[in-house]
């Protein structure tokens, strides 16, 4: 989101008063009777430095986008991250002062002409007194926008288009490394609320069809009943992106948890995101880790012709409508996967502009 620099109140009228100050001494050469001389610098003074002021505090709210025409996502985004009401608040605050400001000079711009020469100079440190406390009076707010400028930079570039898949699983699950497999590129990282890398977002085109893929660490990889609200309310605003899961579980274990585990997280996840569930078993080069097997077991081929045992994933094959079984180190069933991901339809979802003519 971008949010332009962001001034202190000492800045903002230092500007004016400068350009007030600036604009006189200008005006001091121009030829203006003698006796109307004082009242016109102090009128230009006065005038200069609320423009000056108005225009930086104008300029800022113009280039805030308007937060209600915004997709769901980035909303929720904005709102997880610093508020919505609170920066709502704080750009009504700068319209607030901008009215004030204009007010107050119309005003003072008026008095002054209509006043005794010695008196305008009195009149014109009335007016800057005043116009330095409305701007002080917006001190928090300013504060408020220039912490929302840092904390909004790296907001994710989200292509609305493509259809987009969300990745899941448990840490060192292979969500990276399946994620670098399959994209055309590095993945993009892009700060995300609650995870401690970023989101990382990959894209590939099959068909014609763009295809962007999410990986979450830190959020989709620990069960829900783990996390508080915010954290929630952090993933609940991926919903308004997927149009596919593909949850990713270690076979092998190595990642330090349990498949009983790995299988219940998958299930809390699809009850929070209402789309398609595609399983990944990752890991089947190295799935017989510390595992006992016997003849009777059943089993299958890998790429290089080994037998692999997959008896003991039978009680969740059994349990899901669409899986494969994969090793992303070893780039094996990537093909596969591709042909998954082209296969996802895109959901249509509604902007909110749309949302709104429905409503009425």
């Amino acid at each position: 989101m971008m949010i332009p620099t962001i001034p202190t109140p000492d800045e903002l009228l230092d500007k004016g008063f400068r350009r007030g100050k600036k604009a006189a001494d200008l005006a001091r050469t121009s030829k203006i009777p003698k006796r109307l001389k004082p009242k016109r610098l102090e009128e230009v003074r006065v005038i200069t430095a609320c423009q000056v002021i108005k225009d930086r505090l104008k300029m800022i709210l113009d280039r805030v986008p308007d937060i209600e025409t915004m997709p769901e996502f980035y909303q929720d985004y904005i709102d997880i991250t610093v508020g919505v009401d609170d920066m709502k608040k704080a750009l009504g605050a700068l319209n607030w002062a901008y009215g004030i400001i204009t007010q107050l000079e119309k005003d003072y711009a008026g008095r002054i002409r209509r006043s005794a020469p010695e008196k305008a100079n009195t009149l014109r440190s009335q007016a800057y007194g005043r116009i330095a406390s409305v701007v002080n009076k917006i001190k928090k707010d300013l504060d408020f926008l220039d912490f929302a400028k840092a904390n909004l930079r790296n907001m994710p570039t989200i292509d609305f288009e493509a259809t987009t898949i969300v990745i899941a699983g448990f840490p060192n699950v292979g969500k990276s490394t399946l994620l670098r497999q399959i994209t055309d590129a590095s993945p993009e990282v892009a700060s995300y609320p609650f995870t401690t890398k970023g989101i990382q977002i990959g894209h590939l085109e099959k068909n014609w069809k763009k295809i962007q893929i999410i990986d979450t660490p830190g959020l989709l990889d620990r069960p829900i009943l783990d996390m508080n609200e915010i954290e929630l309310n952090a993933m609940v605003a991926l919903e308004h992106l997927a149009d596919a899961i593909f949850f990713i579980i270690d076979v092998s274990e190595t990642c330090g948890f349990p498949i009983e585990s790995q299988f219940k997280l998958s299930e809390e996840v699809k009850r929070i995101f209402d789309v398609p569930m595609v399983y990944l078993f990752n890991k089947m080069d190295i799935s017989q880790t510390n595992k006992v097997t016997s003849e009777s077991n059943k089993v299958i081929s890998s790429d290089d012709g080994e037998e692999v045992d997959i008896s003991y994933l039978d009680k969740y094959l059994e349990k899901v409508d669409d899986y494969l079984l994969i090793s992303a180190y070893k780039g094996q069933g990537i093909d596969e996967i591709i042909e998954k991901l082209a296969g996802v339809k895109k959901i249509e979802r509604k902007d909110p502009e749309e949302l709104d003519d429905d409503y009425y």
